[in-house]
């Protein structure tokens, strides 16, 4: 009876090791081999589909497995752009900036100057984007790219209201590029910056002296007629608490209508600026109507690939 028993413990462990050698194999056999090719068209899939996330998990997956592959810059500035399309500036500037440093001189680090502006435009850093393009146009001399950077730089002044700087990068666009970028119809417009309707801010506050005048002069009619008809009812409040010889009240209105006497001056005043602030976005938006372009290279070229749009 009991070498049965072990007999059959025996047949038992040999029959549970004969299982797990099969699952083995199993599984073995159902393992996927990374592929460059499956890798990285996955990854263009995730990024035409339009998840970004996942487009930059995988392009960082290739560019990991398949270092010495010839895609490897073209998947870094993948990376760069998925970023960018996922409103992830800070992180898109980085990858950029990491493609420019590991391959340089070539059509992509080019292309990754112009995010590297757009991405700093987005962040409310137009200095930097300016920075950013001046490198560009001290490190390349191909008239393609010194066009394309002097229009990028115009715009950014455009649209920060220094006409007169946008207006000179304009003009150093070279002659060949006039009709690709519709220089003459930009020029054109941005020549009525002259027009433009602006207030004086200085004369808003000398008008305030009367309350509800400056905001007149602004055109902010309901504003003024509220500024004179509060002030002129806290004066008046006022004078007739000294009449009445009350003169803890009076001093306690007249404190506050100081307050609001002040507060009539600084609105005007702050609503000058308001008024040619929105004057010159609405001068901006019409010049954008008119004068817009797709912002890429010349059709045809095959000196430098910079083919992205650009629509303002």
């Amino acid at each position: 009876m009991f070498k049965l028993l072990q007999r059959w413990c025996r047949l038992s462990i040999w029959v549970v090791v004969l299982m797990m050698m099969a699952g083995f194999d199993s599984h073995a056999a159902s393992v996927i081999e990374l592929d460059a090719d499956r890798q990285y068209d996955y990854a263009r899939h995730c990024y035409s589909t339009g998840d970004f996330f996942r487009s930059v998990q995988e392009f960082e997956r290739f560019v990991y497995f398949f270092p010495e592959d010839g895609r490897v810059e073209q998947a870094r500035y993948q990376i760069g752009m998925s970023y960018f399309n996922g409103n992830r500036f800070r992180d898109a500037i980085k990858a950029f900036e990491e493609l420019i440093r590991t391959f340089e001189n070539t059509d992509l680090s080019i292309r990754s100057y112009v995010m590297l502006g757009r991405c700093h435009e987005l962040l409310h850093d137009p200095g930097q984007a300016v920075i950013v393009l001046q490198n560009l146009l001290a490190l390349f001399e191909n008239p393609i790219v010194r066009d394309e950077a002097h229009y990028r730089i115009g715009w950014i002044y455009l649209q920060t209201g220094d006409w007169e700087k946008a207006r000179r990068h304009f003009d150093l666009i070279s002659p060949a590029a006039a009709d690709t970028y519709r220089l003459k119809r930009l020029s054109s417009e941005l020549g009525k910056s002259s027009q433009i309707k602006q207030k004086n801010p200085h004369l808003a506050g000398v008008l305030s002296v009367i309350p509800g005048a400056g905001f007149a002069y602004c055109e902010r009619y309901y504003d003024a007629i509220t500024a004179f008809l509060l002030n002129a009812g806290l004066i008046f409040a006022a004078f007739e608490a000294f009449d009445d010889e009350n003169y803890g009240l009076g001093g306690v209105i007249s404190f506050v209508e100081l307050g609001f006497y002040g507060g009539n001056i600084y609105g005007a005043v702050s609503s000058a600026h308001k008024y040619n602030q929105a004057q010159d976005r609405r001068f901006i938006e019409t010049i954008k109507e008119t004068a817009g372009i797709t912002l890429g290279a010349v059709p045809g070229s095959r000196n430098v690939a910079i083919s992205f749009n650009c629509r303002f």
